[in-house]
């Protein structure tokens, strides 16, 4: 039985009305707890936070001494940190899903070399990449190349995995169709396997987004002299948690950016299939 309460059924607008009402409360019940001087020690302040984030991008912190005048850090330059950890990213997420991409179809379409090549890439999946940031940091210096190819390996495995496990879906049928009207490998790839393998391709993408920003802040907080990892790990030497907050800020505000990008360009390339609500209808 599917029951709906009038003014309670699901729409974009109440949605966002909900969605904007818990972030409320979370703020709210955040700024009762650092009323309490030793919570705020571990917890930071969300009018404090919001200050950094002020100061940091108004020109000169311009009025974040007058709206939040409780230790209100100095003007940082925070585009040159932001820029760089925003081209780590870019550049990892980039290359990593071409990679990916490439490799997940070459495998998953050569099954001689995938059955040499699975135990290798099953043992490189299951090791925990971090360690490796102190090697491609001898191997690349500690500029941002090093922490490019630390993202590249979160994020080639996402996006690996699920384009070979996208083109190990495609139906049999649809495949002896196909070479049954004289299609050969390379028609099947662009009009059967790609189409097959492009909604797990995206589902990987919006994991691979939040990777890419783990892998360049990681990168940074190892060795560097810029980016906003940088800057919080220098707030975390002097227990800055306000500081180290409105870092997180700045950096989940740039990831939900991202993804929002990947999000706007799968609905454009993928029109064929039937939303959610459409598919409900039929």
């Amino acid at each position: 039985m599917n029951l709906h309460i009038r003014g309670l059924k699901p729409s974009r607008t109440n949605l966002r009305v909900w969605q904007f009402s818990v972030l409320v409360l979370m703020l709210l019940i955040w700024q009762l707890a650092s009323r309490d001087q030793q919570m705020a020690f571990f917890l930071g302040e969300p009018v404090q936070v919001l200050g950094r984030i002020w100061s940091w991008f108004m020109p000169f912190g311009l009025g974040a001494s007058v709206l939040f005048p409780d230790g209100v850090a100095g003007n940082a330059d925070i585009y040159i940190h932001l820029g760089v950890t925003l081209l780590e990213t870019v550049l990892a997420f980039g290359i990593g899903t071409v990679l990916g991409l490439t490799c997940g179809l070459w495998l998953a379409l050569a099954p001689l070399a995938s059955a040499i090549l699975e135990p290798y890439i099953k043992a490189a999946n299951s090791m925990p990449r971090v360690i490796l940031a102190p090697i491609f940091a001898l191997w690349f210096g500690l500029g941002i190349w090093s922490k490019v190819a630390l993202a590249v390996t979160l994020v080639f495995f996402i996006v690996f995995f699920n384009v070979y496990q996208g083109v190990k879906e495609v139906s049999p049928v649809v495949l002896a169709n196909a070479r049954m009207l004289g299609a050969n490998q390379r028609q099947l790839l662009r009009t059967v396997y790609l189409p097959s393998a492009t909604a797990w391709v995206f589902s990987s993408l919006h994991t691979s987004v939040g990777l890419a920003f783990v892998g360049a802040v990681v990168g940074e907080y190892l060795g560097s002299a810029r980016g906003v990892g940088y800057l919080i790990l220098q707030a975390e030497g002097t227990f800055d948690v306000n500081t180290v907050f409105a870092g997180i800020v700045v950096l989940t505000a740039c990831a939900l950016v991202l993804d929002g990008v990947v999000g706007r360009l799968e609905r454009r390339l993928m029109k064929w299939q039937p939303r959610q609500g459409e598919a409900e209808k039929l």
